[in-house]
């Protein structure tokens, strides 16, 4: 019955999305079976209504769709080796905004989740200034303990959101696990990895808890950082679906008029946003995964303020040394060493030849390297090597495409300011730096000690690990001697279990198909 219910919400929302005549596949695609079918018949729709541009058809019909569907959408710009970078180009339009919900719901919610009347809270608890797809956000203002009032920037979960998401993230791992069983070329993207990344990302940015962390995580690496910083939690007035915080009064950075008004060094400030950005990822492995200009702010002491920290990346020391090593490489134009670095990291398998590689990095690097300064991208660089995914079997790196996503949007952002920014200019100090922390001679004895100290470690473990072996041994000479067995009553339940979820799958899927098939002829004729 589960794979029904799926089924009847993703034709709704194929439906839905058919209507609007946005495109969504491409137009040579090979699909599979039902997919296949709703495809050619909704093409119609999808012709006639290219005109108007995809962008804005595809925006509405995912609004449309609810909180869930935006998600998805803004999600899936993030990984154009899985729906091309046409269709992710269209999809980073789309905006995270919805009606907010009343004022009375909100204090409800409030006062639900901090266990206190509002008035006891806040002195004051305005209404919604901004709403989006999990939650929207209300001025308010405190009491500090020595009696002058603070403004705050109070965060509330929308009411029903988890179960609403839960449901749709359901047909989500339904549909992904109906790609990897009956269209084998979509294996190599691993769709279901991609929507259980999708669902603890979601699960994550529900919890506003853990949003409050990683505001205080940032706070704390980067509290020397001159220029840069982060809200203050107001953890006293915070919980899984309430997030209070220092309320931000700054410029938009987007507003060039008033930072020049206020006066700002736009270039000084593009520049400073490139090398926090870059800092973050490669020093912390942990960087605002959303620096859309809504999100940043310039304070009136000209510090860069950022908001909003629901995406969060974390990279892993191989991870960052990866980054590094691959851009110092790309800088130097040593593509034999940056081809080098992605065997030994395992990201290619070995039977792909490093020099062949090499000479594919050298395509990518060469026509960018010969452009003027204000025309080359790192985040473009990053772009195209993750193209070459599928040509040398590489496998996909969710976590360095959601950098380079975050990459092209900072990049924009510091160009908007400064239009002669040189990324590679900018970006060399931050990378030198943190490769001389990581191979200069301090970290290498750091390293020498970290070294002999897990040897010791091991050591001493030894004689655990010699046990473990004889269990191991000894179970398995049993399992050979004797066979492993299975009761009857066991047998039986699993033959049983594998008929029932056969069976009402092939049910789902045929369901499905028809019903997609008739609602796509009703949308056509």
């Amino acid at each position: 019955m589960n794979a029904i219910a799926n089924m009847a919400r993703l034709t709704k929302a194929g439906a839905t999305i058919a209507w609007s005549g946005a495109r969504v596949l491409p137009d040579h695609a090979n699909l599979p079976g039902p997919l296949g079918v709703f495809g050619r018949v909704t093409a119609p729709l999808r012709k006639n209504g290219r005109a108007s541009g995809n962008e804005a058809r595809l925006s509405k019909a995912l609004t449309s769709l609810g909180p869930s569907y935006i998600k998805l959408g803004q999600f899936l710009a993030t990984r154009d080796d899985i729906i091309g970078r046409e269709l992710a180009r269209d999809l980073s339009t789309l905006q995270d905004r919805l009606p907010p919900f009343s004022q009375e719901e909100a204090v409800k919610a409030v006062e639900e989740a901090l266990e206190a009347p509002i008035e006891q809270l806040f002195v004051e608890f305005g209404p919604p200034v901004a709403a989006a797809s999990i939650a929207q956000v209300h001025k308010a203002k405190v009491k500090t303990p020595d009696g002058t009032l603070k403004e705050v920037a109070v965060k509330v979960l929308r009411p029903g959101i988890e179960q609403r998401f839960q449901k749709d993230l359901d047909s989500y791992f339904f549909a992904a696990r109906m790609i990897e069983r009956f269209h084998a070329p979509s294996r190599r993207l691993r769709p279901l990895a991609v929507v259980d990344t999708l669902a603890k990302s979601v699960a994550i940015e529900m919890d506003l808890r853990m949003e409050a962390a990683a505001i205080s995580e940032m706070a704390d690496n980067s509290k020397d950082d001159e220029g840069f910083r982060v809200p203050q939690v107001d953890w006293t007035r915070s919980a899984r679906r309430v997030l209070t915080l220092e309320w931000i009064d700054g410029i938009p950075i987007a507003e060039h008029d008033k930072l020049h008004a206020a006066g700002h060094d736009l270039k000084e400030l593009g520049a400073r946003l490139v090398q926090t950005f870059l800092r973050h990822a490669m020093r912390d492995g942990f960087f605002h995964a959303d620096m859309h200009p809504g999100n940043l702010f310039v304070d009136d002491k000209g510090r860069i303020v950022a908001v909003d920290f629901g995406i969060m990346g974390r990279l892993s020391m191989k991870e960052r040394r990866f980054l590094a090593e691959i851009l110092h490489g790309f800088i130097t134009r040593d593509y034999l060493r940056v081809a080098e670095v992605h065997f030994d990291a395992g990201y290619v398998p070995r039977k792909h030849s490093v020099a062949q590689f090499a000479q594919a990095l050298r395509a990518i690097g060469e026509p960018i390297m010969d452009r003027p300064a204000s025309e080359i991208s790192m985040a473009h660089l990053l772009g195209q090597l993750f193209q070459y995914t599928e040509v040398f079997d590489m496998e996909t790196r969710p976590e360095l495409l959601l950098l380079q996503k975050t990459m092209v949007v900072v990049e924009g952002v510091g160009r908007n300011m400064d239009p002669d920014l040189n990324i590679w200019v900018t970006a060399e100090p931050v990378v030198k730096e943190w490769m001389e922390s990581q191979f200069g001679a301090g970290a290498r004895f750091e390293q020498a000690a970290e070294s002999a100290a897990s040897v010791g470690r091991f050591m001493g473990d030894i004689p655990k690990f010699l046990l473990q072996a004889e269990r191991t041994v000894d179970a398995f000479t049993a399992m050979v001697e004797e066979g492993m067995h299975l009761d009857d009553h066991s047998v039986e339940r699993l033959a049983e279990a594998q008929g029932r979820r056969g069976r009402w799958t092939r049910i789902g899927v045929w369901v499905g198909a028809i019903a997609l098939v008739a609602i796509a002829l009703a949308l056509v004729f």
